[in-house]
């Protein structure tokens, strides 16, 4: 299930790739998740799924679905719509295993070890090293790079939270709210500052399915399951195969290349989660 987890996820920043020439941001992700909501409100409906008991309940879903749904996917796609490279947004995104060991100790009781404050820092350096060469290079914009910083706060934050305050909700009733919520949370953006002009050709259907049935069905509950099942910073730890993942497919489709010192900035990033990640020895 991890290995399959991680392929899914990183063909999300492909997707997004795929389809933003078509639409803008907002717009795509706004048709995307109204698409799902349906799709999940029915299979909810068909096989009687049980719904949360209480408005708090509830809202601690949809809490949890605007975080790792609107701050994360909305900021990875208006940060590639800025020129960011897929790749790049992924690693970006990737450190997330970083904070989230970080966070865990004051939020789920978690200790962090020396060995893991020096992965913190490694992996930090790699993700700056990276971003200043691309930078330099002239691709993407400070702008956009920043919305990639707030897609990371986004689902480390939302991981934390989904793991604290509904870490057993119903996949199919809380998708369901998670997807309504966020719908809702983006559709003004997309009515005050986008065009919502689509073009529907085939790549931009295509990238809208995948992402709806793959990302959003598929990735996302098993996303759901794994934090589920495991402890936040263990669960994390997968995020930091996405980016070397990402690239490798972005490089055939999109031939989006990485220096010599941004692969190992990537490098110096992938051993940080690594040592935050590891477990002690028996």
């Amino acid at each position: 299930m991890p290995g399959v987890f991680v392929l899914l996820w990183s063909t999300g920043f492909i997707g997004a790739k795929f389809g933003l020439p078509y639409a803008e941001p907002m717009t795509f992700l706004v048709l995307r998740f109204a698409a799902v909501t349906v799709l999940l409100c029915v299979f909810a409906g068909l096989t009687r799924a049980p719904w949360p008991k209480s408005w708090a309940e509830a809202g601690h879903i949809a809490v949890a679905g605007l975080l790792l749904q609107a701050v994360y996917l909305g900021g990875v796609f208006a940060s590639i719509f800025h020129g960011v490279p897929a790749g790049i947004s992924a690693l970006i995104v990737g450190i997330q295993p970083l904070l989230v060991a970080a966070a865990a100790g004051p939020v789920l009781g978690e200790r962090v070890t020396a060995r893991q404050w020096l992965g913190l820092t490694l992996g930090l350096g790699g993700v700056v090293l990276v971003v200043w060469t691309k930078l330099d290079l002239g691709v993407g914009t400070l702008w956009g790079y920043a919305l990639s910083v707030i897609a990371l706060v986004g689902i480390t934050v939302g991981t934390l939270y989904q793991k604290r305050y509904c870490p057993a909700i119903d996949l199919r009733s809380g998708t369901a709210i998670q997807f309504a919520a966020t719908t809702v949370a983006l559709a003004p953006l997309a009515l005050l500052f986008e065009t919502r002009q689509v073009q529907w050709t085939g790549e931009f259907i295509f990238a809208l399915g995948w992402l709806c049935i793959v990302l959003s069905l598929g990735a996302i509950t098993l996303l759901f399951i794994l934090i589920r099942r495991g402890a936040a910073a263990k669960v994390s730890s997968l995020f930091f195969l996405v980016p070397p993942c990402t690239a490798l497919v972005a490089w055939p489709l999109f031939g989006e290349q990485l220096s010599p010192l941004a692969l190992a900035g990537m490098a110096a990033t992938m051993a940080g989660v690594a040592l935050v990640n590891i477990g002690p020895k028996k």
